[in-house]
């Protein structure tokens, strides 16, 4: 078993900031103002082989009233008579002082193995310092430095001579089964370190009639009915507004860091004036973040017509809060114990619902139910239509649900779905998450990512682009056989011997017998020429269209003269559909 070890000491001397270096991270807040630390925190360490329990404590103050630093200084004496060894740490650089001395003395009195340390003692400021503390009488100071791990060494030696037998040789494995971790959050002096005072049955974190007590997010091991439980006291938070102070802002940070970390949600409200717009914020938060809530109204014991109160508050709840609908709501006093008792099974129950896994034939069963109830609405003149859901995963319950144009499904659908699913499948309170996706279709790019009208654009002009670059290659073909045909030609009258064709597929019958006018006027040019350039591919965008027609691009590349000459070939009349043997071109080209 580890070692428990108290770390303790008067204000503002590194307890913390050693406490942190101990625990291998950053659990409690640090600050250079003292009396941050007011409760007791307790986190596990490890120094070397040395397993360890270590508990910070607030600073020591020599008073006994019934002021806060009184209830610190009880709470601190706690922490020494629960731990094995503590270690009495005091500032190296500015000495022994009259509160170390009185500190010392209370330690000596408790007949359990004291360690003091000189904190801050890297360099040599601190050697003078750390000297005086051999008038304790408690041994001879370790000099260490919690912010840069000096002298972890030293105090590792000194915890091995002064710690049982037993637990230097026995090692217990630690327990796998994780705890329900359930963070108490709401405003400052709602109540909710008095109702884990109460639902533990001991005094163990800090209370009074002064808000803003709690600072640190404190952490308390609990089992309930063989159950592990792990509660977690939160800082009040107040509204954004009116959080100026450097340690107001930690301690918001590391309540809203509980509430990220934590399974479930009691969102803790004054029963006398219940879900301010505070209140709704951090329910929102928390719902944001996936976590089941429970409503808990603290301090009934002050309401005067309980029952018409309830029922108020819970048609309140369900109109302000929609998103969390059938949130349970628990109404309690953490002062007089009233109704305590029906917290935790609401919690398992939200906790069990939290976890929750829906088989996918009732899931597609339940959907085409509700498609039948309510079917889906019809974007732009088409019907959305669910096909598929699955869930795929829990905390919280999580679905996927494949739909054609599930871009275009409406909010107010979606929201008819969730609503639908937890009236269904009784999950209420509990945080929903649907996610659309559309079957990917391979005529669309991009639909598969929810963009069905950018992919079908996308595929559109794709196929016009091929369009245009298949016209223009069979313009190209048809000028080099009609200037093939026209070069041999001319080679037969003048008695030359004839060219031989280029490869590719043989000349049609209207190149073979060209006009005699057409075979006198060929000049000398490169065959498809002309053709080439008018092709040219111009990119993405659609090329400018030519003045010249498609039919006259051939003939002007074997030799032929402008329209208008009278050795040209005659204008094909309006209409026509063919012009020796070539098609005529398409519209708009």
């Amino acid at each position: 078993m580890p070692l428990k070890l108290a770390i303790v000491g008067r204000p503002n001397v590194g307890k913390s900031t050693l406490f942190n270096r101990l625990a291998g991270r950053k659990l409690a807040l640090v600050d250079d103002q003292p009396g941050v630390t007011r409760d007791r925190r307790f986190a596990h360490g490890r120094l070397g082989d040395l397993d360890l329990e270590l508990i910070d404590t607030a600073g020591f103050e020599d008073v006994t009233d019934e002021s806060l630093e009184a209830r610190m200084r009880a709470q601190t004496e706690l922490a020494i008579d629960e731990a094995d060894v503590s270690l009495l740490v005091f500032d190296a650089r500015e000495g022994l002082t009259p509160l170390d001395r009185i500190f010392a003395e209370i330690l000596r009195k408790r007949n359990k193995p004291v360690l003091v340390a000189a904190n801050k003692s890297e360099g040599k400021a601190g050697d003078h310092g750390a000297a005086e503390a051999n008038v304790l009488g408690l041994g001879e100071p370790i000099q260490i430095s919690g912010e840069h791990g000096e002298g972890m060494a030293e105090l590792y030696a000194a915890l091995l001579s002064v710690a049982p037998e037993e637990l230097q040789t026995d090692h217990d494995e630690l327990d796998d089964d994780k705890p329900i971790k359930i963070a108490i959050v709401g405003r400052p002096n709602a109540g909710k370190s008095t109702l884990i005072n109460r639902l533990i049955g001991e005094q163990r974190l800090l209370t009074g009639p002064e808000a803003g007590i709690t600072r640190d997010s404190i952490s308390v091991d609990w089992d309930w009915g063989g159950r592990k439980v792990r509660l977690v006291d939160t800082a009040g938070l107040r509204k954004k507004a009116k959080v100026n102070e450097k340690l107001e802002k930690l301690s918001t940070g590391d309540t809203i860091r509980s509430i990220t970390f934590a399974e479930v949600v009691l969102l803790v409200m004054d029963a006398t004036h219940p879900f301010e717009t505070q209140d709704l914020q951090i329910a929102d938060l928390a719902e944001r973040e996936g976590r089941c809530v429970v409503f808990v109204l603290a301090k009934w014991d002050l309401v005067e017509d309980p029952g018409a109160t309830l029922k108020g508050f819970i048609e309140h709840a369900e109109r302000m809060l929609p998103q969390l609908r059938g949130t349970p709501v628990i109404a309690l006093s953490g002062e007089t114990g009233k109704g305590v008792e029906r917290l935790m099974p609401a919690v398992l129950k939200s906790h069990k619902d939290w976890s929750t896994k829906v088989k996918t034939r009732d899931l597609n069963d339940w959907l085409q139910m509700a498609m039948q109830r309510h079917p889906p609405p019809s974007v732009g003149g088409k019907r959305i239509k669910p096909k598929y859901m699955a869930q795929t995963k829990a905390r919280p319950p999580t679905f996927v649900l494949f739909s054609s144009r599930a871009d275009q499904m409406p909010e107010q659908y979606r929201r008819y779905l969730i609503n639908s699913l937890r009236e269904s499948f009784d999950l209420p309170g509990v945080p929903l998450r649907i996610t659309l996706k559309s079957g990917a279709n391979p005529y669309a790019e991009g639909e598969a990512k929810g963009h069905s009208g950018k992919g079908k654009r996308e595929f559109e002009r794709k196929e016009r682009e091929k369009e245009r670059i298949r016209a223009s290659r069979n313009t190209v073909k048809k000028s080099v056989r009609v200037a093939e045909a026209a070069a041999a030609a001319a080679a037969q009258a003048a008695g030359l011997p004839v060219p031989a064709p280029s490869a590719g597929k043989p000349a049609s019958k209207a190149s073979k017998a060209p006009k005699p006018a057409e075979i006198a006027a060929a000049p000398a040019v490169e065959p498809g020429k002309a053709a080439v350039k008018s092709v040219k591919k111009q990119g993405p965008r659609a090329q400018k269209k030519s003045t010249t027609p498609s039919y006259k691009v051939g003939f002007k590349a074997a030799g032929g003269k402008a329209a208008g000459s009278k050795t040209a070939a005659r204008r094909p009349v309006a209409g026509a559909r063919t012009v020796r043997g070539n098609k005529a071109p398409p519209k708009g080209r």
